[in-house]
């Protein structure tokens, strides 16, 4: 029988240019036999869901900045907190009681810096306050992710949509420290500034030790701006370079200088590192060259609500998609500005390894670093070690690192997590993290911005100054080791100034705080850092 006409049919799609989903659904099962109408209808079904389902997601796209409305719902919920402070005031501190500390950071996605970071705070705050008198937790993005790590420490799941989770976590401690390095910038993702923003919001409107440990303040959208200036102004911030405390200082934010919290953290021994080498190939003697590749171009993450309630549907996946209703960069500029970064890099690498003898290995201290490992690993002709904290903790992650030769990274932490071991390194870097940190170093030639139209030829120069002059450069190394250890322990000092402020019945050690001794600040350092002190100050 000849096919049903749809001219009858008026339902048409959203777009007016084809029939609906409806209308060529009743066409198929009118054309088809009764077993093929079944079939065909489910599939017609499902296709009805997924034309409403993108009609929906372009219209809600249209209208609803997700971003924004996450600001405004934290602003909301940290208002209610303040009007629920009058008639309860949630957990207070009496005597006799250990201090509950909520840690509100970026845990939980096998980033190993962040979690580096964390577990050092951790380690800190034992030091100087004692197990007896601190009750710690932690938020985690996923606790099977941070399983075994931060220990005495209380994991609690930070869910998607958190404004009212962070409020309630909040209400039931006695502090807050925010601990993410990137705290307030838009450079990665809004919605992360904006919970450790609502963390020290609701403390501060609660009356509550709100404080943000080691972190830094750069470029952020108009609204985030606006919160951090508003729901901060009564939180004391230490920052870990000169340039965030004076941006935090013109918002109005009360910040001091210091620095990043590892610095002290202990790796797995080395024997754990060279174990994953050699298992990944390395003779065990050939100089191990580390690259550290990032996906330099795919930040801000971004929310699309209509693409996420599009992939909802479909259940197709998208390399593109971070989590939630945000999405990476993944347009054709994007793709081309990182296929230049790689193969600079490649071309850098080959040309290196044609003069001298190493073994290159692809690290991804970031789970999300696996594609770039994989892509520069493909340039440079494929059958190279991939190490990522996707399969590795980040004990066995930083030991790794540490028995490098030389390193070549994009990621701050991998850089920073090395020099103790005198692992010498240069920084190919997106932002002003590396750049600080070389500068810290006195070396701020190894530091190459990610743009660079020489880059290929700049990493090259980079890497045969760390093999003709690695004395020189671990020497450098070392000193600046040293003098950020030392920062870490003022740090402390200020720290258990604002809790001894704050809580002057809680039990603190003499010689603690403002004139102390910075080293007495900083939890047990390894034999080897120590070592690397005292040639350092010799």
């Amino acid at each position: 029988s000849p096919s049903p006409s749809l001219e009858p049919e008026r339902d048409w799609a959203p777009d007016s240019r084809r029939p609906s989903a409806r209308a060529a659904a009743r066409a198929l099962m009118e054309a088809a036999p009764p077993a093929a109408q079944r079939q065909r209808g489910t599939r017609a079904l499902l296709e009805l869901a997924r034309d409403l389902t993108r009609d929906a997601a372009r219209r809600a796209g249209e209208h609803l900045d997700a971003d924004r409305l996450l600001v405004h719902a934290m602003d909301g919920a940290i208002e209610l907190a303040a009007s629920r402070y009058a008639l309860d005031p949630g957990a207070q501190w009496s005597p006799g009681q250990p201090l509950r500390v909520l840690l509100a950071g970026y845990c939980g996605t096998r980033n190993t810096g962040a979690d580096v970071r964390v577990e050092e705070m951790i380690r800190q705050l034992r030091h100087l306050f004692g197990d007896e008198h601190l009750s710690l937790s932690v938020f985690t993005i996923d606790p099977a992710l941070t399983r075994g790590y931060f220990r005495t420490a209380r994991q609690l799941h930070l869910p998607k949509l958190f404004p009212r989770f962070v409020v309630d976590a909040v209400h039931d401690h006695h502090a807050v420290l925010a601990c993410e390095g990137s705290m307030f910038k838009s450079k990665f993702a809004n919605a992360l500034t904006v919970m450790m923003v609502g963390a020290l919001g609701v403390a501060s409107v609660e009356q509550k030790l709100a404080v943000g440990y080691g972190g830094e303040a750069g470029e952020m959208d108009p609204a985030i701006r606006d919160l951090v200036r508003r729901r901060c102004r009564d939180a004391f911030v230490v920052t870990r370079n000169e340039a965030s405390r004076a941006l935090l200082t013109e918002l109005g934010i009360e910040a001091a200088t210091g620095t990043d919290t590892a610095w002290t953290f202990e790796p797995a021994p080395r024997e754990v590192g060279e174990a994953v080498l050699r298992r990944a190939g390395w003779d065990g003697t050939t100089p191990v060259l580390a690259l550290c590749p990032i996906n330099a171009y795919w930040w801000p993450v971004k929310p699309r609500v209509g693409r996420a309630l599009e992939l909802a549907v479909s259940g197709v996946e998208d390399d593109a998609h971070y989590g939630s209703v945000y999405f990476h960069r993944d347009d054709a500029e994007t793709d081309a500005r990182q296929r230049r970064y790689i193969d600079a890099l490649a071309g850098a690498v080959r040309a290196f390894r044609a003069r001298h003898a190493v073994f290159p290995v692809l690290i991804g201290s970031e789970q999300l670093d696996r594609r770039a490992c994989e892509a520069l690993d493909e340039a440079l002709g494929g059958g190279h070690p991939v190490i990522v904290s996707d399969a590795h903790d980040m004990y066995e992650m930083v030991s790794v690192m540490r028995c490098a030769s030389l390193m070549l990274s994009s990621r701050y932490h991998a850089i920073v997590t090395s020099m103790p071991a005198g692992v010498p390194s240069a920084g190919v870097t997106m932002d002003e993290r590396i750049r600080n940190l070389m500068a810290d170093r006195g070396q701020p030639e190894l530091s190459i911005d990610v743009d660079a139209p020489d880059l290929e030829a700049r990493c090259l120069a980079a890497l045969e100054h760390l093999w003709a002059e690695p004395e020189a450069v671990r020497a450098a190394i070392e000193r600046s080791v040293a003098d950020h250890l030392e920062r870490m322990g003022s740090m402390g000092a200020l720290l258990i100034d604002r809790v001894r402020a704050a809580h002057p019945e809680l039990p603190l050690r003499p010689g603690l705080g403002a004139g102390g001794d910075p080293w007495a600040h900083l939890p047990a350092l390894s034999p080897s850092l120590r070592a690397l002190v005292e040639r350092s100050r010799a």
